[in-house]
């Protein structure tokens, strides 16, 4: 490999063999130190023993939790976030709390939070609006813990408005004039490439502004070596462009999840040995998370942001149950 980023796993992708709540020491066996994880509950405020199970798992498993997704609806289904649709933007607001309250106890350093889907009968300037206002707050209650929001660009059908770096980069702009200063992108490059993005272009315009890296291969959607990106270049790239924060396999494995892995060097899926990562990438004490985050190369204050994120679909029956996720990969996602 030709840069020295860390990899984690998304346990919403990846052993999905296994109930989810069996799916952080499956992780852990595999040699990973970190995980993250969609929404991992049918509703947006699940009830105490669910929240409980989910953490229970991730903590005896002996990984950390990087990143979660906020509540973003039936990602099987019609949805694709919540927070910029007037009829639901209350569910999004509910959830605030109870994420990053998981947050707090299993040092997530990134929340993802998709943006909606474009509804008949609203103006697309009003969801852009209402979208700010809870970006913002969820930024505000994440940065109480030390931790930053991620903004997607997804792939796929659905009337997702955010298709391309520059259209995360401008609600990113939007959310930190805002006074959300622990707002980045959650660089996804199979949704990228998928959606036509030039990535290098895009590497080069916003590296900046990447909070979290997500990574499958094109087409397909399965892991690195079975499509035509080259995933190793545009993560170089971005490291020499100063990200230094996690990568996400965010993928769908074409073979077993273990067997999916041959081309990743066990050594490269523990993480820094006895650190812990902070908000932005940064490697910081574990006891400082109540501090705002900051950025994670050298620039202006407030203009940086964090690693780690990543997609949220719903379980069938929770996580207290140990139920798998309801229906296929995140919504938007291209098959």
């Amino acid at each position: 490999m030709s840069h020295s980023l860390r990899y984690l796993a998304n346990c919403s992708m990846l052993f999905t063999e296994l109930p989810l709540l069996q799916r952080p020491a499956a992780a852990r066996a595999a040699g990973f130190g970190a995980v993250e994880f969609w929404w991992p509950f049918g509703d947006p405020v699940p009830g105490d023993a669910a929240v409980d199970a989910f953490v229970g798992a991730v903590s005896d498993a002996g990984v950390r939790l990087v990143g979660l997704n906020f509540f973003a609806g039936d990602l099987a289904g019609p949805d694709c976030g919540v927070l910029s649709i007037p009829a639901r933007s209350r569910q999004f607001r509910d959830n605030i709390d109870v994420t990053v309250g998981i947050g707090e106890r299993l040092g997530v350093s990134g929340f993802n939070a998709l943006y909606g889907v474009r509804v008949d009968g609203v103006a697309a300037g009003e969801q852009d609006e209402l979208a700010i206002t809870n970006i913002t707050d969820a930024a505000r209650a994440a940065a109480g813990i030390g931790a930053a929001v991620f903004i997607e660009p997804v792939s796929g059908p659905k009337p997702y408005p955010l298709r391309r770096a520059a259209d995360a980069a401008a609600v990113v702009d939007r959310a930190r004039a805002a006074g959300a200063g622990n707002v980045g992108i959650l660089f996804d490059i199979y949704h990228l490439a998928t959606n036509g993005d030039d990535i290098g272009e895009a590497i080069t315009a916003y590296a900046a502004k990447v909070a979290h890296v997500q990574i499958a291969d094109a087409p397909g959607r399965g892991q690195p070596g079975t499509g035509k990106l080259d995933l190793d270049g545009y993560l170089a790239r971005l490291e020499q462009a100063g990200y230094a924060g996690w990568i996400g396999l965010e993928y769908k494995p074409t073979v077993p999840t273990v067997d999916s892995l041959a081309w990743l060097p066990r050594e490269r899926r523990a993480g820094p040995a006895g650190h812990e990562t902070g908000a932005y990438g940064s490697e910081a004490d574990p006891g400082d998370r109540g501090a705002s985050p900051i950025g994670h190369r050298a620039g202006p204050a407030g203009n940086e942001a964090s690693p780690a994120g990543h997609e949220t679909g719903p379980a069938d029956s929770g996580a207290g149950s140990g139920g798998r996720e309801a229906g296929s990969p995140r919504e938007g996602s291209a098959s």
